[in-house]
Parts: structure tokens; sequence; C-alpha cells
């Protein structure tokens, strides 16, 4: 299982992961708590219960490049054209377009 954390403006939003091809995002219990925090989009309304999908949510693909600079990432990066999720977390730590940066979790050695 791979997962990253979701940070809406710097501020842990919650935790997107992978495991047998299924993607999961689940918003932090912190995060649902604090008065005026905003859903990360309008297709994963702030809820407690996990969301679950077979392909990468949405919000997550369009945090990606596209065309010559993904194709560009890709061969830089070594990361095969239709693995959006390791894009994702190889390229979306900072200066993205829009509050939302993801930050890959990374298991202790």
């Amino acid at each position: 299982m791979r997962a990253a954390q979701v940070r809406y403006n710097g501020k842990l939003a919650g935790i997107l992961s992978k495991s047998k091809g299924t993607y999961h995002f689940v918003y932090d219990k912190n995060y649902l708590a604090t008065p005026g925090s905003k859903a990360i989009s309008l297709t994963l309304p702030k809820q407690e219960a996990p969301y679950e999908c077979d392909v990468l949510f949405p919000v997550f693909v369009n945090m990606l490049s596209e065309g010559s600079n993904k194709a560009i990432q890709n061969r830089l990066l070594k990361i095969d054209e239709k693995d959006y999720f390791s894009l994702l977390l190889a390229t979306a730590m900072s200066e993205t377009i829009g509050a939302l940066t993801i930050h890959e979790l990374r298991e202790p050695a």
C-alpha cells in the first residue's frame, strides 16, 4: 500500500492511499472538526466515511501535467505514463496550482 498526506493550504486535510488497485481518500478527523475547513473538492465533500474508487479521483488527476510536460516528467522520473498515482506523489509536493499539495508517507526502514 502507498499513501500520502493531502494538505489544503498547508493543513492536513486527509490521507490518500492506493491498495490492491483501489484508491481511498479519508478526511482527517481534526480537519473535519475545524470550523471553516473546506472540502478539497466538490466531488469529495467533507464526511467521516472514506471514499473509494477504482481510478484516481479526478481532483488529483487534474493536478498532473499534461501533454509534453507530462511526457518529460514521466521520462525523467522513470514513471510509467499510466501510473498517475506515482506521478502525483513525485510532483505535487509544492508549487501546485490551487490549495492542495500531496506528501508521500514513507514507511520507516
